[in-house]
C-alpha cells in the first residue's frame, strides 16, 4: 500500500501525488492528514517552514470539498502575495484530477475587479492575503459566511506583520460551526489569542519541539567591530564560493545599501524591501529563484513567504528584535531534509542575545572566527582549480589553438598551470594580503561550539585543520561529511568539528592527537572507485601537524569503500569579484535601536 494511501486519501489525490513524485509523507503530513480527514475538528499544527505544511492541509481540504457546489467552502489566509500564489499553485496541482474544484488567489497589487470576477464564476477555495481579503469583504465582493474550513497558514508571520485586527475582522465574518486549522512555526501570545478566541478545543500537533529551530540548520556567530559588519560579510561570502543565501537586515535603508555595495564589489546580489514596486519585487524574486542572484538582501517583512529550495546560508547581518523572527529567518535554509547554515554577525555588546536565542530554539550556536585572508585565498585557489577542471571545452577555440600554442611554446606545463591559476588568484591575494583581523579580542566568551571545538583558540592550540577532496558535488553536506569522516576513522562524537563543506572540497578540524590516525586511515582510501585524499591544511589557522602526499598514488593496501548518506550536491557560481575598494570604505556605524525582546 502507498504510504499516502495509508493516510486515507482518495485515488484522485493519490494520482496527483504520484505525478508530483511524492513517495513518503513528511512528519507534519503524517500527523495532520488522518486527523483532518477522520474528524471535523479545529487543529493547531506547529512545524517549521519547508516541512510540507501546504500538503498537510491541502489534501484533506480538497477531499472534503463538495465539488458539485460552487459555494466558497474553504478560505486559506497567508501573509504575503508570494506565499498566496505559491499555495494556490500547489492546491491546483493537488486537485488536478478534481476538474470541478476551482481555487482563486486574492492579493494586493493586482486588479480587484478581475479577482472579483473569478470568484463570481465559482471558487470553492479562496487563498488570500488578509489586507486584500478584508477590502473585498467590505466591498461585498466576496461571501465567506458559509465556509466550512478556514486555514491560517504561517499564522505567526501574519501576526508579526500587523494583521492581528484584520484576521479578527475576517474571522468574525465566518460561521461559528466551521473547522479552523492553524499552521504556524512558532506559538507567540498573539497566535494563542487567535486560537482561544476563534477555535473550539483544538487538537494540537507539534513537529520537533515547540518554538524550536530545525535540527538540519547549523547556527554560527561571528563577533566583529561595529564598523566591520560589511567587510565580515564579504569574507564570509568569499569563504563560500558556492553560496546561495538570504542576508537579513533590519531596515530598508541598510538592505538597499548592503545590496548596492555587494553589487559594486562584483557579487551577484539583489535587494528586497518594502520600497520596491510589485514589478521590481517580482523581477528580483524570479532572478533569485533562477539563481541569477546568488545573495538576496532582504528585510524581514519583505522576505515573508519566500519559499526557495537549496538556500545554503542565511546570514543575519543584524539580529532582529524578536527571537521568533530569528526562527523564521533560519528556517529559510535546511529545508526538506537538506542541511543549511545560519550565520549571525554581531558586536560584543550583542553577545548576550545569543544565549536568549539558544534557549528559545533549543540549539547551541558555534562560535566561529571571521576567516583570515590566507584562509580565503586557499579556499578560492582550490575552487578555481576545480572550476578549470570542470569547464567544458568550447570547440570554437580549435581554430585559435595553433597561434595560442605558438605563444606558449616556451612555457612548461607546471609553469603554465601556475600562470593560469595566478590570473584569478592574484586578485584575492593582492586584496587580502594586508587585510586586518576582523575578530574582536576576547569575543568567544569562553564558550565552545556545538561540535566540541573551542574556536576562540588560535594556531598552536592543539587543533589541526585538514583538507579533504570531496564536497557538495559528491553528495556531502556538513552533517553527512562529519558522519563519514568520523565513522571511517572511528572517532568519537565530539572529535570532529569546524566542518566547512565547499562545492568540490571541504575542511574539518580535530585535536592533534588523532592526526596520525586520520592520515593513515585515508592513505589510498577509495570511495566509489575514487581516491579520497586528506592532508593537513597549510593555512596558519590549522594548528600544525604532519603532511602527507595527496597524489592518491597506487601503493599497496588500497581499500574501496561505498559512500553512504549525503544530500544532493549544488554547483552555484558567484560572479566575478572586484577588489578595488577598501573593506571599510563607506561603512558607517549602525544606529542602535532599543530591542523589543532582548
Amino acid at each position: 500500500m502507498n504510504k499516502f494511501e495509508a493516510l486515507g486519501l482518495e485515488k484522485s489525490l493519490l494520482d496527483a501525488i504520484a505525478d508530483m513524485g511524492f513517495e513518503t509523507p513528511s512528519e507534519v503530513q503524517e500527523k495532520a492528514i488522518p486527523i483532518l480527514l477522520e474528524t471535523e475538528t479545529d487543529l493547531v499544527a506547529l512545524a517549521q517552514t519547508g516541512t510540507g505544511k501546504t500538503a498537510a492541509f491541502g489534501f484533506p481540504l480538497i477531499q472534503k470539498i463538495d465539488s458539485a457546489s460552487r459555494t466558497t467552502q474553504g478560505l486559506i489566509l497567508s501573509p504575503t502575495r508570494e506565499l498566496c500564489l505559491q499555495i494556490t499553485k500547489e492546491i491546483q496541482a493537488y486537485s488536478k484530477y478534481e476538474k470541478q474544484i476551482n481555487t482563486v488567489a486574492i492579493y494586493g497589487g493586482a486588479s480587484i475587479t478581475d479577482q472579483s470576477r473569478q470568484i463570481k464564476r465559482g471558487a470553492q477555495i479562496i487563498v488570500a492575503t488578509p489586507g486584500r481579503m478584508k477590502d473585498m469583504i467590505s466591498r461585498r465582493l466576496v461571501d465567506i459566511s458559509k465556509i466550512d474550513y478556514c486555514i491560517l497558514d504561517e499564522a505567526d508571520e501574519m501576526l508579526n506583520m500587523g494583521f492581528f485586527e484584520d484576521i479578527k475582522d475576517i474571522l468574525s465574518n465566518t460561521p461559528d460551526e466551521k473547522s479552523t486549522w492553524l499552521f504556524s512555526a512558532t506559538m507567540p501570545k498573539e497566535v494563542s489569542i487567535i486560537a482561544k478566541k476563534f477555535m473550539h478545543n483544538p487538537q494540537e500537533i507539534t513537529v520537533g519541539t515547540k518554538n524550536a529551530g530545525t535540527s538540519t540548520v547549523q547556527h554560527e556567530y561571528y563577533v566583529v567591530g561595529g564598523r566591520d559588519r560589511y567587510p565580515a560579510l564579504k569574507r564570509l561570502a568569499d569563504t563560500n564560493p558556492a553560496i546561495f543565501a538570504v542576508i537579513f537586515c533590519r531596515t530598508k535603508r541598510d538592505t538597499q545599501k548592503v545590496a548596492e555595495k555587494l553589487i559594486e564589489d562584483g557579487y551577484s546580489a539583489g535587494a528586497l524591501h518594502g520600497d520596491l514596486s510589485q514589478n521590481q519585487r517580482d523581477l528580483v524574486m524570479n532572478s533569485f529563484r533562477k539563481k541569477q542572484i546568488q545573495m538576496l538582501v532582504a528585510t524581514d517583512v519583505a522576505a515573508r513567504g519566500i519559499d526557495v529550495n537549496d538556500i545554503t546560508h542565511v546570514i543575519n547581518y543584524q539580529l532582529p528584535d524578536e527571537i521568533e523572527t530569528y526562527t523564521h529567518r533560519s528556517g529559510r535554509t535546511g529545508r526538506a531534509g537538506k542541511s543549511g547554515i545560519s550565520m549571525v554577525i554581531i558586536t560584543r555588546s550583542e553577545m548576550r542575545k545569543i544565549k536568549a536565542i539558544e534557549n528559545k530554539i533549543q540549539q547551541k550556536f558555534i562560535t566561529k572566527k571571521i576567516p583570515t585572508g590566507i584562509e580565503i585565498c586557499e579556499i578560492q585557489l582550490f575552487h578555481l582549480a576545480n572550476k578549470i577542471k570542470e569547464t567544458e571545452v568550447n570547440e570554437e577555440i580549435e581554430a585559435y589553438l595553433p597561434a595560442i600554442n605558438d605563444v606558449l611554446k616556451d612555457v612548461d606545463r607546471e609553469e603554465l598551470i601556475k600562470k593560469i591559476v595566478s590570473v584569478e588568484f592574484t586578485r584575492f591575494f593582492s586584496y587580502y594580503k594586508k587585510g586586518k583581523d576582523l575578530n574582536q579580542a576576547g569575543s568567544s566568551d569562553g564558550r565552545e561550539g556545538r561540535d566540541g571545538g573551542d574556536f576562540s583558540r588560535g594556531p598552536g592550540n592543539g587543533q589541526v585543520r585538514y583538507f579533504i577532496n570531496v564536497g557538495e558535488k559528491d553528495g556531502y553536506d556538513w552533517m553527512s561529511l562529519k558522519d563519514f569522516v568520523r565513522d571511517t576513522v572511528g572517532l568519537g562524537k565530539d572529535d570532529l568539528f569546524k566542518v566547512d563543506v565547499k562545492d568540490s572540497f571541504s575542511f574539518f578540524n580535530t585535536e592533534a592527537e588523532v592526526t596520525d590516525k586520520i592520515l593513515s586511515t585515508f592513505t589510498d582510501l577509495k570511495v566509489d572507485g575514487r581516491f579520497v585524499n586528506v592532508e593537513v591544511s597549510k593555512n596558519p589557522g590549522g594548528g600544525g601537524g604532519g603532511r602527507r602526499n595527496r597524489s592518491g598514488g597506487g601503493g599497496g593496501g588500497r581499500r574501496d569503500r561505498n559512500k553512504s548518506g549525503g544530500s544532493g550536491g549544488r554547483d552555484k557560481r558567484r560572479g566575478g569579484n572586484s577588489f578595488s575598494k577598501s573593506e571599510n570604505s563607506g561603512k558607517r556605524r549602525s544606529k542602535k535601536r532599543k530591542s523589543d525582546f532582548f
